[in-house]
């Protein structure tokens, strides 16, 4: 049985809240961000002809003109909630139900689950495009790019002692 506990941290559900959590939380969005950048706008192009736009489906579901502010959106997501997302959610859940299953594996699933967020919860149930984007080359960049977001979240995660 899955327990709480507060003897080891690699056995804990939850992290402490702490400032140095804070610091861990904004270090893991901006290092996985930037990657997720790289990835989406100077890798991406070289393989599907364009960059991922990801401000784009912030504007279709918020309904905003601004690609700015639409960008900003994006990023805050992606340096704050994000990594709340994964020390509150996805990690406890594989420590909960696979306490066994490597890093890698739990940050790729991680990432996973932001792609199906992203392209299937915010696209096509809330924004109203074809789920998935109906699977076009961008589809699979975006996947990419999001198990690049996951992977390197749990890796700064564990290497900061969270």
């Amino acid at each position: 049985m899955t327990t709480l506990s507060t003897t080891h941290p690699d056995r804990q559900l939850f992290p402490a809240v702490t400032p140095a959590l804070a610091v861990t939380i904004v270090l893991a969005g901006l290092s996985a961000d930037v990657l997720w950048e790289v990835w989406a706008r100077l890798i991406t192009p070289i393989f599907v002809g364009g960059p991922l736009e990801p401000a784009g489906l912030v504007q279709s579901v918020f309904g905003l003109q601004s690609r700015f502010l639409a960008e900003l959106i994006h990023a805050a997501v992606g340096i704050i909630a994000y990594p709340i997302g994964y020390l509150f959610v996805a990690r406890p859940l594989q420590r909960a139900l696979l306490p066994g299953l490597p890093l890698l594996l739990t940050g790729i699933g991680f990432g996973i689950g932001l792609w199906i967020f992203a392209l299937y919860v915010m696209a096509h149930l809330i924004a109203g495009l074809p789920a998935f984007l109906g699977f076009i080359p961008l589809t699979w960049a975006s996947l990419v790019g999001h198990v690049i977001f996951g992977v390197t979240v749990a890796l700064v995660v564990r290497r900061r002692g969270a």
